[in-house]
């Protein structure tokens, strides 16, 4: 088992303990070291390789790891990644995945589970991780309250909140629908290479304006851990009156964010 500690929007820290798949591991979890590892989880997330020929193995583990979970963390978070989808053809990715999901969604029961189709080939993999982080922030409903309400004070099409270090979205508000539901994930890539560029260049980086016929995009700090993004489609919306909204929502954020 392999620990490692995450920090994530300043004072929430993430003791992940990352358990390897192979057979000799998988029967020492459930037996030795059962009470150690199911004790006080939070969160469960389970990786299943989709191309696996043992199936049924795969599915006995992890009937097992729901036992356990029952016995020793019964309030935890369960997530299943159904991973490695690339190697699936994709007219039958959709089918792959949700007969999967319906069976693990049966075996769970009465637990809770939600399952996502994943590769480190596309924005599936950041999706997902995103998700399962935000079901750990313990004030989401108030960030995503405070986060509508400056949407429509500053009368954007979108505003998204990212945490600083990893770009991994917080919360977004938004106004008019986007047809790219990947489009979070992309946008989260790009400045982190835009970032990785700065870095090489000696500098930092702070805030980015982006303007064409269409939209207006604002990057910029918003506390210490966090990043905004607000997208306008209105021309009539001067880059003073956003840049200033920003400035002035700092404060709310930051005690937010904080607690």
């Amino acid at each position: 088992v392999e620990h490692s500690h995450v920090r994530f929007l300043g004072n929430l820290v993430l003791n992940i303990w990352d358990c390897g798949g192979q057979e000799l591991f998988m029967e020492n979890y459930f037996t030795s070291q059962r009470d150690h590892i199911f004790r006080n989880v939070e969160v469960l997330i389970y990786v299943f390789d989709v191309e696996s020929r043992e199936v049924d193995k795969d599915l006995k583990y992890y009937n097992t790891c729901l036992e356990a979970m029952s016995q020793n963390s019964r309030d935890a978070k369960l997530f299943c990644l159904i991973h490695k989808m690339d190697l699936i053809p994709e007219e039958q990715r959709d089918t792959v995945f949700k007969t999967r999901e319906a069976e693990l969604v049966r075996m769970s029961f009465p637990l809770k589970v939600q399952c996502y189709k994943t590769s480190i080939w596309d924005e599936t993999l950041y999706k997902a991780w995103s998700t399962i982080v935000y079901s750990l922030i313990p004030n989401a409903e108030a960030l995503e309250s405070r986060l509508d309400k400056f949407c429509n004070i500053c009368n954007a099409d979108e505003v998204v909140l990212f945490e600083k270090a990893t770009f991994l979205v917080i919360s977004c508000a938004t106004a008019k629908d986007r047809k790219d539901p990947h489009r979070f994930e992309k946008i989260s890539n790009i400045i982190k290479q835009f970032k990785l560029c700065c870095s090489k260049c000696h500098t930092q980086f702070q805030s980015m304006e982006v303007k064409n016929s269409k939209f207006s995009a604002y990057v910029d700090a918003l506390t210490n851990n966090t990043y905004i993004m607000v997208i306008t489609s209105d021309p009539s919306i001067k880059s003073a009156a956003t840049n200033v909204n920003i400035a002035l929502a700092r404060k709310v954020f930051a005690n937010l964010t904080n607690n």
